[in-house]
């Protein structure tokens, strides 16, 4: 193809792409009001567990309508995930080599659930979160939480979590194009347990001990997972290696 060919393809692909999130965007704005009594739960469980008047605040005219168009987009963004990700891969996956696409097919397949995975359990810890920051304050005062700010907070901390879940598959990439080994990863695992441990400690705040080895165990579990898949790529790298030297006479 021609580089005007190309460029004809790039517009069909974003075209199909901006019109998928236009319908999920759409199918947002229905929905946007459940999803909005899902995500402030965590603030009607603190009227009940701390027995505090604790509320959301929209300070200006305009918040709750941009509050819903936000909602509205991200749910769209999230709905019409598989139509934007395939216009990706199929404007991407013809210029790539056969041993390019089993990576970047493997890597999508992969990490999308992971991502996914990491998402639902930052929502699993969420009302601890919200539930030991407002505890800061005195009981006698009242809690008049920003919309805004509250959404922000809590897509930071799905988001945070979501990614974190999808740093072993990064391990096991780098692996495959011969940048890092298994040996180095398994040398790092005590270095990594650690941090995994104090990201969960950072992320569920609260005095909840379980939630915290709720979150860090799978993660763990994935470190350990992508050093197996890594080894057992280096000892087949190994082998044909060792195959082709002899072939050599080397």
């Amino acid at each position: 193809m021609s580089l005007g060919q190309h460029l004809l393809e790039l517009r069909k692909r974003l075209f199909l792409a901006a019109a998928g999130i236009l319908v999920g965007a759409v199918i947002g704005w229905i929905l946007s009001d459940y999803v909005w009594d899902a995500l402030r739960e965590p603030i009607y469980a603190i009227i009940q567990a701390q027995h505090r008047n604790a509320q959301i605040n929209y300070p200006d005219i305009t918040s709750a309508f941009d509050l819903k168009l936000k909602i509205s987009f991200y749910v769209g963004l999230i709905v019409s995930s598989p139509v934007w990700l395939y216009q990706i891969f199929a404007f991407l996956v013809p210029g790539l080599t056969r041993k390019e696409k089993q990576y970047t097919f493997g890597f999508f397949f992969s990490a999308v659930p992971l991502f996914l995975a990491g998402c639902a359990a930052g929502w699993y810890v969420l009302p601890n979160v919200v539930g030991l920051m407002t505890s800061f304050a005195p009981s006698e005062d009242a809690a008049f939480i920003n919309a805004q700010n509250y959404l922000d907070f809590v897509l930071k901390l799905m988001i945070a979590i979501g990614v974190a879940f999808v740093l072993p598959v990064f391990l096991v990439l780098l692996n495959l194009a011969g940048v890092i080994t298994a040996e180095s990863i398994i040398k790092s695992w005590r270095v990594a347990i650690l941090v995994i441990v104090l990201f969960t400690a950072i992320a569920t705040p609260a005095a909840d001990v379980v939630s915290m080895f709720l979150l860090a165990i799978p993660m763990v579990v994935l470190y350990f997972a992508a050093y197996g898949i890594a080894y057992l790529h280096d000892r087949r790298v190994a082998r044909r290696t060792l195959a082709f030297e002899q072939e050599l006479g080397l």
